[in-house]
């Protein structure tokens, strides 16, 4: 009886704030008309991207939804895009972080959720810098080297048979990263196991992190957690942890000075443990960021790959013409390296249009802004959790001819990059919170696709029909996971070792 009490008190008072809220806020976006208390909750599609695009076309290029008491804007074009992360860049740089992101990056202590500071300057600092920064990859090359040679070797070994391929793309990019992270400390026998586990709690993780939660729109209700996310992301953490302190406790027992044996975690041990680091670096940053490279660089890159083999699938032509200018650069008498990336002017193409019609992160992470400001002519509340619909601006047919066709050969004119600079075409963001790894999914994307499509062809099951559907998330998914079936191209066996 207490509890019930104690919520009906929650509610009514959650009202009472909510009508005070909305009298105050002044000129809002237009949106769909809401509920008192519930705002726009029950109206919610699961496909938010798809909803919240459908909304657009209705109120307009900025709109509003009331999530509970969590006023959502909706941002759905690139001049009130530009506004938000260019000409408003700071005051917008900050996250509406959810209970799910808190429990999962050790209390938002990582990139993706840190407030926009000091502290969030010496995380993104110390992440390009000894790990992310083109330098950096250069010198792990053999890695991604070996880790897709492992991949081909694999296919090889199963060609003629159904091969889920969003799995082996998983792995091969968790392998490369954990190899950048502690490669000296977990032997090639275990790559397989912790992969296994890694993959189950990844999908765990941005599952919970993309389920709208009643505890971040009722922020009073977070005390019950009545979804048990908080409850259900503690334990998945905590797996992560265990991890963690293994692979820390393991590096701790190593010698720092063996060459063949330096990586991202001894690394950020040697700047914890030395002190000087200006704010403090401590052990929760270091695993918040370890977690960062393993959830962000993970599922990320291995989901936008398995999108460009189904779509190139669908389009047999492209797969085609992307397999000639292979033989052309490569040769059949080859295999890809990495040093052919900047020769394959259409293989690039099929990124840039993959990411174009499937954006890793559709909604970009949201941004909340720091104060009150005016975008569009419209009043954003400071708190305000702020949506940039990359996926609809992607889509816009004011911007792009047939965009929901498939159609690589509108990036071959070199338009369009990965800066963020343009507001039609941003997969990777945009500002000062545009994503790190950007040169990192850049070669895993290049070099992971076109080696298996170099090294074999690829067909459905018979009796099997292509789907290209989506399944929303924080991270963008297939929602039908790619299964297909190699044979290779390539005469000489040798280049499948």
């Amino acid at each position: 009886m207490l509890i019930i009490t104690s919520l009906l008190l929650i509610f009514v008072i959650s009202w009472l704030l909510w009508m005070l809220t909305k009298k105050k806020l002044g000129s809002l976006p237009p949106g769909p008309p809401s509920l008192p208390l519930i705002g726009n909750l029950l109206s919610l599609d699961p496909e938010l991207h798809s909803y919240f695009a459908t909304v657009a076309k209705t109120y307009g290029p900025i709109s509003r939804l009331w999530l509970g008491q969590k006023l959502g804007i909706l941002i759905t074009s690139p001049a009130l895009a530009r506004e938000v992360l260019k000409l408003n860049d700071t005051i917008f740089a900050n996250r509406d972080v959810p209970v799910a992101g808190k429990e999962a990056a050790y209390g938002g202590n990582d990139i993706v959720w840190s407030p926009y500071g000091d502290q969030w300057r010496m995380l993104r600092k110390i992440c390009v810098r000894e790990m992310l920064g083109n330098q950096v990859l250069d010198s792990v090359y053999s890695l991604r080297r070996k880790e897709i040679r492992n991949t081909v070797k694999y296919l090889y070994n199963h060609a003629g048979s159904p091969v889920n391929v969003g799995e082996q793309m998983f792995l091969t990019v968790l392998n490369v990263i954990t190899g950048m992270m502690w490669g000296g400390t977990v032997k090639p026998v275990d790559r397989e196991r912790l992969g296994g586990e890694f993959r189950q709690v990844i999908n765990e993780i941005t599952g919970y992190l993309g389920m709208p939660n009643l505890s971040d729109f009722y922020p009073g209700l977070a005390p019950f957690d009545p979804q048990g996310v908080k409850r259900k992301m503690k334990v998945l953490a905590k797996k992560f942890d265990v991890i963690f302190e293994k692979m820390i406790d393991q590096r701790r027992k190593m010698s720092s000075g063996d060459v063949n044996n330096k990586d991202f975690l001894q690394f950020l041990l040697q700047l914890k443990d030395g002190g000087d680091s200006n704010p403090p670096f401590t052990i929760t940053h270091l695993k918040a960021l370890l977690m960062d490279m393993v959830v962000g660089g993970t599922d990320t890159t291995s989901n936008s790959v398995e999108f460009a083999l189904a779509e190139m699938m669908n389009q047999p032509d492209i797969l085609k013409k992307a397999q000639y200018e292979l033989e052309t650069v490569v040769g059949k008498e080859n295999i890809v390296e990495e040093s052919h990336i900047n020769k394959l002017p259409y293989l690039q193409a099929i990124m840039k249009e993959t990411l174009r019609l499937h954006p890793t992160l559709p909604l970009l992470v949201p941004h909340c802004p720091s104060e009150s400001c005016v975008i569009g002519g419209y009043t954003i509340p400071k708190g305000a959790r702020v949506f940039v619909n990359a996926w609809a601006i992607h889509r816009d047919p004011a911007i792009w001819e047939n965009p929901l066709e498939f159609r690589p050969q509108r990036f071959l004119d070199g338009k369009w990059d990965y800066t963020g600079n343009d507001y039609a075409y941003f997969p990777f963001g945009s500002g000062r919170r545009i994503c790190a790894g950007t040169a990192m999914a850049e070669r895993m994307f290049m070099f992971l696709l076109g080696s298996i499509i170099h090294s074999f062809d690829w067909e459905l099951g018979q009796g099997k029909k292509h789907d290209l559907s989506e399944k929303f998330g924080i991270v963008l998914k297939k929602k039908v996971a790619l299964t297909a079936i190699p044979t290779p191209r390539l005469s000489n066996p040798a280049m499948y070792e």
